[in-house]
């Protein structure tokens, strides 16, 4: 009787275990983040600060996670390629994050994209999400959201100066260019759409957006390679060699 209490007790801390060890799995897996591309390009260092604050150097193909915050230094620029096909290049000195992700090419009723530019500026380009579901796209900026209507478009946002600095090349606010589509920007002061060819700004939260004649001297000038071909595909699409991609800069 002594030999099958301890093969009883034996067997219901195995299972105890297993169990454990179970929950433990499936915890990580429901807190796990969707990824949401890959680095198809780069030209300096890149980084990512996770959703649980530690701090990650990206490279070529390395994977992008919804909650990710990128943080591209003073001579990298970074193109992301996104599952849905769409592409977002950041330029020098810029701090974006991708606060929700969301796509499943069979459930178009789970679309959700969200980000927002904390400083710095991109070019963000259409993928499958924003043709079939633009209302679900939008671009947070300091002093107004962005909203799509299938578009190509160049923002850049320039922070107030620090009291003894240079003053920046162009004057605070958000500034805007259209190549492709059309955008609709809105804040506080009120909502205004821009179409391809033309330059927008916005100078607050609380003033609404602006129309501009010309090209207010928006700085993006990505190396060549970024605009030669699709780039390093993304996870669902299979990745190129690094020596075929035109990638300047690699992590390892």
């Amino acid at each position: 009787m002594k030999n099958q209490s301890q093969k009883c007790i034996a067997t219901k801390r195995a299972l105890g275990a297993l169990l454990f060890a179970a929950l433990l799995v499936t915890g990580n897996a429901a807190w796990s983040a969707q990824v949401a591309g890959v680095v198809a390009r780069l030209s300096g260092p890149l980084l990512a600060k996770k959703a649980d604050g530690s701090i990650k150097v990206l490279g070529l193909k390395s994977e992008v996670e919804s909650g990710d915050t990128l943080v591209s230094e003073k001579n990298t620029y970074a193109q992301i390629k996104f599952i849905d096909n769409s592409e977002i290049t950041l330029r020098p000195g810029t701090t974006f994050k991708v606060e929700h992700f969301s796509f499943d090419e069979g459930k178009p009723e789970g679309d959700n994209a969200s980000y927002s530019l904390v400083k710095g500026g991109l070019r963000s380009i259409t993928g499958l999400m924003g043709k079939r579901n633009k209302e679900k796209f939008s671009l947070k900026t300091p002093t107004a959201t962005i909203g799509i209507r299938g578009t190509t478009f160049v923002a850049q946002y320039v922070p107030p100066p620090i009291a003894g600095a240079a003053p920046p090349a162009l004057p605070p606010g958000l500034h805007l260019n259209v190549t492709d589509g059309a955008i609709v920007v809105t804040n506080h002061g009120g909502a205004l759409g821009f179409q391809a060819g033309q330059f927008g700004y916005v100078p607050s939260v609380s003033q609404a957006p602006l129309i501009v004649p010309s090209n207010p001297n928006i700085q993006f000038v990505p190396p060549p390679a970024f605009d030669a071909g699709a780039g390093v595909g993304g996870p669902q699409s299979g990745a190129a060699p690094a020596q075929e991609s035109g990638v300047d800069c690699v992590v390892r």
